[in-house]
């Protein structure tokens, strides 16, 4: 008769593996130079994207993504140090980038983007511009530029929230990406976020 494994022999095998698994990352970390939570690069000309213009994310199981995630992450800092790869949007700017251009930022250069938006819409008159160059990564930049004034009107004909076209473009290693986002401020509101 075979008996059920008990619960301290599966608690040792996991460990087991979770340590061989530390190992081959501690291995990478220094190949790689360390593990942080890095881009993921898409290279791949098959790579497909999103209506906002960033990699689409495939659903894996939960192995696969432990796996992949540790690999991936030591493939994506080599990647990122070389500038090729995509960030997550932060939620803390959501109200200030598209999509389109946070996703080829990291971090920091997201929240440099977005006090250049709004200081270029702090002039709100069109041409009014703010560049930034990143703190963190060469040949990374960017301007905001108010390209468009299209104020709504009240139900009364009073004018109501004012809106603007602001043209983000960046330059990451020589390639531009540029996005035009509609930003309206409600009446008494005291800056611009993206419109739906």
């Amino acid at each position: 008769m075979r008996r059920a494994p008990k619960p301290l022999a599966i608690s040792c095998r996991i460990a087991a593996t979770l340590a061989a698994m530390a190992l081959v990352g501690g291995q990478a970390s220094a190949q790689f130079g360390g593990f942080s939570i890095p881009s993921i690069p898409r290279s791949s000309s098959s790579t497909q994207k999103s209506a906002d213009g960033c990699p689409k994310g495939k659903s894996k199981s939960a192995g696969s993504s432990i796996l992949g995630g540790l690999i991936g992450q030591g493939v994506g800092r080599a990647a990122s140090s070389a500038g090729v790869g995509s960030f997550f949007p932060s939620a803390e700017f959501a109200d200030t980038l598209t999509n389109a251009i946070a996703c080829r930022l990291d971090p920091e250069e997201q929240k440099q983007a977005a006090e250049a938006t709004v200081e270029a819409t702090r002039g709100e008159e069109v041409g009014s511009t703010s560049s930034w160059t990143s703190n963190t990564r060469e040949n990374v930049s960017g301007t905001s530029t108010i390209t468009a004034r299209n104020d709504e009107l009240a139900s009364n004909g009073a004018v109501g929230r004012q809106c603007i076209t602001v043209t983000d473009v960046i330059i990451v290693n020589g390639e531009e990406t540029t996005a035009n986002k509609r930003m309206c401020r409600a009446p008494g509101s005291a800056r611009y976020s993206l419109a739906a």
